[in-house]
């Protein structure tokens, strides 16, 4: 009797035991999240990041939207909300759907400025990349005086950029300016270097491209720099010569670093502003004019200001460098740069 009733009561403690854990893990509740458990094991860095997510999407977020609410709208200085003296007008603009993108897109004006924004970017990036590659190169070899050369060709990154432009507009200056000064005393013609459709165009280009090569210089200087002297003598000794080395060994080198500095220029080339504005204001005419500076005309020039379609002449600059740059992410990608 005594043995058959301890078999009888073990089981039954068993399952007082595995009852007892039902109950207890049912009281606990589920698992945590990954979020959770993100939260509670990174807690510091997540409070160290916080403050600069809140700073950024002030900034940078309720702008974007509310330029995004913006181009949606008919707003302009007429029908915004308004101060006058004492009196406070309320805003009286309405929603107009996508109306002001169908305007845009079916004139003439945007598809003319988008063409010279491409032929500038395009013209400016090219030149400003390989003339960086090129004086990297040269001061990447030993040569006396090469620290003071790195500075000279690295001072116009460390002047502000609207006192370059200043400075630029004064030497091309068609009657006082330095460079026809220099032609006229070799027995040339002055050119009208910001008179002329032409002429403007490749005048900004070259301070655009003055003022972009410290830039290519530095960060290509420094991906030469990181290429293991090992592989270029190896490359000698295999009887590669120094055309073969540079395309063989140092290009693929710096394909990574090349690849980056070439996305960062195209968008800030492409939104260029104070060099387009400070130089020309887009003359003669509007011949310089690219996309940023027509929305700035829109918003702050015309008569009446008309915020709504500069709003949305932004929203459309944005989403073409969006598009550019998920086309170019995904070349790199499909080459083996992953960034």
């Amino acid at each position: 009797m005594a043995v058959e009733t301890g078999q009888s009561v073990a089981p039954a403690a068993g399952g007082d035991a595995r009852g007892r854990g039902r109950g207890t893990g049912e009281k606990s509740g589920k698992a945590p999240g990954p979020l959770r458990r993100a939260l509670a094991t990174h807690w510091y860095a997540w409070a160290m990041v916080a403050p600069v997510v809140t700073v950024i999407a002030v900034i940078i977020g309720y702008p974007l939207l509310r330029g995004v609410w913006l181009s949606l709208t008919n707003a302009d200085e007429s029908n915004v909300a308004r101060t006058i003296g004492v009196n406070e007008i309320e805003a009286t603009y309405e929603f107009t759907g996508l109306e002001n993108y169908t305007e845009i897109l079916t004139d003439g004006v945007f598809w003319d400025r988008l063409g010279w924004t491409v032929v500038w970017t395009v013209g400016c990036v090219s030149v400003t990349f390989l003339a960086g590659l090129v004086l990297a190169v040269m001061l990447n070899r030993k040569l006396r005086g090469r620290a003071l050369y790195r500075i000279a060709i690295i001072l116009p990154w460390g002047i502000p950029a609207f006192v370059s432009v200043f400075a630029w507009k004064m030497l091309f200056n068609e009657k006082n300016g330095i460079l026809n000064k220099v032609l006229s005393g070799g027995g040339i013609d002055g050119v009208p270097w910001l008179g002329d459709p032409t002429w403007a165009k490749i005048s900004v280009i070259a301070v655009n491209v003055w003022l972009g090569v410290p830039f290519m210089l530095v960060a290509l200087l420094g991906a030469l720099q990181a290429i293991p002297g090992e592989l270029l003598e190896a490359a000698e000794v295999d009887g590669a010569n120094a055309w073969q080395r540079f395309r063989n060994v140092t290009l693929p080198g710096i394909r990574s670093v090349s690849s980056t500095v070439v996305l960062l220029s195209t968008i800030w080339t492409f939104n260029m502003f104070p060099v387009i504005y400070l130089l020309t204001r887009g003359g003669p005419g509007d011949s310089t004019e690219i996309l940023v500076t027509y929305a700035y005309r829109l918003s702050f020039l015309n008569s009446p200001r008309d915020f709504a379609t500069s709003a949305a002449w932004g929203v459309l600059i944005l989403l073409l460098l969006m598009a550019f740059a998920v086309v170019y992410r995904r070349s790199l990608r499909k080459q083996g740069e992953v960034w």
